[in-house]
């Protein structure tokens, strides 16, 4: 088997776009930046989310069963700091954005490249992660805009993104 440290240094050159992952309902008001983020299939439209069991945050979404993916455009880095640090209470992180609510009353972030609003339609304990399949039941996409994404690479952030189209 692998060394951990040597498979946390390959992942670091996997390249992730930096999503903010948020919940409301029974379970709480919670939320927290991930780049295990992926599509699964397009019928019907499902992704999937990888969350560390230990995290403080795990129980809030297993119990709401509910969840909203929203990709980060380059100029929300310090969002993605403020969901990532552990000291801070859940009113303090979102106090740090506009959101709203879309389908499943999972926070929306107002200015995300997208929000994709979604059930959690299984789950499956992989390790120390829980993967979290997620159909989709609800998009708002931004409106065009010379608007840059936010990928996660070599430990360090960087603002993605073309003003051409990509070639086909």
């Amino acid at each position: 088997m692998v060394e951990v440290s040597r498979f946390r240094n390959g992942m670091s050159l996997l390249t992730g776009a930096v999503n903010i992952v948020t919940t409301d309902g029974p379970g709480g008001r919670a939320g927290f930046t991930a780049t295990a983020v992926c599509s699964v299939t397009d019928q019907p439209p499902t992704l999937l989310v990888c969350l560390n069991q230990s995290s403080f945050v795990h129980r809030a979404f297993a119990t709401n069963g509910m969840l909203c993916v929203n990709p980060l455009c380059g100029e929300q880095q310090a969002l993605s700091e403020v969901f990532s640090n552990r000291a801070l209470s859940a009113d303090e992180r979102f106090a740090a954005a506009d959101w709203t609510a879309l389908a499943t009353g999972s926070p929306a972030l107002a200015g995300a490249l997208v929000n994709f609003d979604c059930r959690i339609v299984d789950t499956h304990a992989v390790g120390t992660h829980s993967v979290f399949y997620c159909e989709v039941v609800d998009i708002r996409q931004r409106e065009a805009g010379g608007t840059l994404g936010l990928v996660y690479f070599n430990r360090a952030y960087h603002r993605l993104g073309d003003a051409a189209p990509a070639l086909s």
